[in-house]
């Protein structure tokens, strides 16, 4: 046992130096993050991020600005959306299959697109948005199911947006409709004339993101 004490003793100070090399750069962290500024006052915490919206970038043109989806779909056939100008009644009553109203859409070409130019003040919150929808197809139900693409309508709406607290926001947003093709023009008996679905309108509203859901948080 003393043996072996006597080979240990030779080693305390080199233990206690690599000790003393661990210790000091944690204590001196600690003394750093404690210690006080050339005024006399404690080092200022870093300014707490807004806790709304997405985050600051740079003043024009930040990260993620412009965004959005497309989306294009197919109906079924006896599934075909109904753009409201062709009249309800029996079709057999304009021709059936030879009927020169068929505005009935095999195809749905639409998206959304969202574009917020400014990263700094209260600017940044804001942003335009634009929702087109295009319908294509040449049907009648019950008589004519086709994989034609002739163009219908032009369906769209754009706003400007205003991120708000609590996930939400404020919307303005003006709709319209413009016919496509032959649609331009009286399309025969059948035709009602109508300005499209839903029209002309614009509206003002709020919106609100919960659950997760939402662009309002998104990192940019």
């Amino acid at each position: 046992m003393k043996n072996r004490i006597r080979e240990t003793l030779p080693l305390l100070p080199v233990l206690l130096v690599l000790s003393a090399v661990a210790v000091v750069p944690a204590f001196a962290q600690n003394f750093s993050g404690d210690a006080p500024s050339a005024s006399g006052t404690a080092a200022a915490a870093p300014a707490a991020p807004d806790p709304w919206g997405v985050p600051e970038g740079r003043t024009f043109f930040p990260h993620n600005w412009l965004r959005g989806y497309i989306d294009f779909a197919v109906a079924p056939p006896h599934n075909e959306p109904d753009l409201g100008r062709c009249s309800q009644a029996p079709a057999s009553e304009f021709g059936g299959a030879n009927s020169t109203c068929n505005a009935y859409a095999r195809y749905l070409w639409s998206g959304y697109l969202e574009v917020q130019p400014f990263g700094k003040t209260f600017l940044r919150h804001a942003f335009f948005f634009y929702v087109p929808t295009f319908s294509f197809g040449n049907n009648v139900p019950q008589f004519k199911y086709t994989a034609s693409m002739a163009p219908i309508a032009y369906e769209r709406a754009i706003g400007l947006g205003i991120e708000l607290p609590k996930n939400f926001e404020f919307r303005l947003q003006q709709h319209q409709v413009d016919w496509l093709g032959r649609y331009g023009d009286n399309v025969g008996p059948a035709d009602l004339g109508t300005p499209g679905p839903y029209g002309l309108y614009t509206t003002i509203g709020a919106r609100w993101y919960f659950g997760g859901y939402g662009r309002s948080h998104e990192a940019r």
